[in-house]
Parts: C-alpha cells; structure tokens; sequence
C-alpha cells in the first residue's frame, strides 16, 4: 500500500514537494487555500482542494488525520503555519514536516511538536555558498551545525595513486571518508 502524504500550501517549496511526491508513485492530497494554485494541481496531485487549513473543521472533513505524513508548506503566514502544525498534531496525525521562514519559527514549531521543522530558504543559500567557495565540490548535505556529508571530486595529484590509509584524512584535513565513486561504481 502507498503512504498517503498530504501537502498544505501549494508556493514553490510545497508544490515542489508535491511534484516530487507523485513522480515517485504516492498519493497526494495538496491543500491552499489559493484557488489558482489548487487549480495548477488538479492535473498533478492525486486530489487538490481548496481549503482553510487554519480551520480544524475543514481539515477533519478532509480526512487529514488518515494520513501518514502531512507537510506544511506555509510560507509568508507565520500564523497560519504554526496554526495548523499545532492543529493536524492535536489531531494525531502522526507524521508532520513543517518549512520555518526563520530561527524563531523554527522554535516555535518545534515547540507544537512537528516531527521535522526544514528551512529550504536557509539550506539552500548554505549549499550554494559552499559551491561557490569549493571548486572540487559536487554535492553538500549538513547533517548538523558540526557535521557534513560532502562529495568532492579529486583530482589533486598529491592523492593519486595513494592509499587511504597513506593519505591518513582524518588527521591532515580533519574528515573521514564514508565512500569512494570510482567508474560510476560506488564503494562504502
């Protein structure tokens, strides 16, 4: 059986995620209380309405509560953001990602208790300074404020040919080495 997500607030970052969502074979329920955008989705989610998602009601007929991960898309309303994060938790849904616009907000919805509070505004401008910056770069994901996953590409020939063991990361540059891409073969 597919998991049943639920996406509210249909801008960029929600309708990106419900693009994603379906393109990946789930059941989407996309909700916004902008007509226009729920009339974009109607072609893509697997049901598009028209909703107030501050309105307990509303979401209770929806059957919001029926689904397994509800992610909440809000941009600009603060209110209405944590409104609802605090609303689909008090109703048990048990799965709820919510986007923060900023730290404070952030808090607070971790506060309500979403499961997952993301800041694509602020992750993204990470990850492009770090593109910006490192030449070798290919890819960066932050785990956390002292970790990252990073892929770079190698071409230093002080490394060539050289053993990990030889090139000892971990203490010349501080890293530890969790895989290796080699003719598009990866090695962990």
């Amino acid at each position: 059986m597919k998991e049943g997500f639920a996406v509210i607030g249909l801008g960029r970052f929600g309708g990106s995620i419900c693009r994603s969502l379906v393109e990946q074979g789930m059941e989407v329920l996309a909700i916004d209380s902008d007509e226009e955008r729920v009339n974009e989705y109607m072609s893509i989610a697997t049901h598009a309405v028209i909703a107030n998602s501050t309105d307990e009601n509303a979401l209770r007929q929806l059957g919001i509560r029926n689904f397994e991960h509800v992610i909440v898309a809000i941009g600009e309303d603060i209110q209405s953001s944590i409104l609802t994060t605090l609303i689909l938790k008090e109703m048990g849904v048990k799965y709820v990602t919510a986007k923060a616009t900023n730290d404070k907000h952030a808090k607070l919805l971790d506060k309500i208790g979403a499961d997952r509070v993301v800041h694509p505004e602020r992750d993204m401008g990470r990850r492009i300074a770090h593109y910006i910056v490192s030449k070798n770069m290919l890819d960066y994901l932050e785990l956390s404020d002292e970790y990252s996953l990073v892929e770079i590409s190698v071409s230093d020939p002080r490394f060539l040919g050289k053993s990990l063991v030889d090139l000892d990361f971990r203490n010349s540059f501080g890293v530890n080495i969790v895989g290796i891409k080699k003719d598009k073969q990866m090695i962990i």
